[in-house]
């Protein structure tokens, strides 16, 4: 989100957030809000914005990366796209703070 901020042409004088964390940018006022999408037309716009931009940009990893199925299920982690992952291993777009597949429950001899 800092990055996204980097790039505005005007500088914000309040952020709303959608959710309860977020790391202070710069000397600019902020609040966090939870489902806060349902609760401002400016943050449920974002959330549209960036949906529709998410998928088009995960159709493209997908012919990069088809074994992925980034198409089909859009970044989300199906059952499909973590055994892919597990498969094939993580790539660089993947996110690493993420759980990408569930952690170890016993150890296989």
């Amino acid at each position: 989100m800092h990055l996204a901020l980097d790039h505005l042409k005007l500088r914000p004088q309040h952020i709303l957030i959608d959710g309860n964390r977020f790391k202070k940018y710069r000397d600019i006022d902020h609040q966090c809000i939870v489902k806060g999408d349902g609760k401002y037309f400016s943050i449920a716009a974002a959330s549209v914005l960036a949906k529709t931009s998410r998928d088009e940009f995960m159709e493209k990893l997908h012919e990069e990366f088809p074994m992925y199925q980034w198409k089909k299920n859009k970044g989300y982690p199906t059952a499909d796209h973590r055994k892919a992952i597990m498969e094939f291993g993580p790539v660089y777009c993947h996110r690493k703070s993420f759980t990408l597949i569930p952690p170890q429950l016993k150890i296989s001899f």
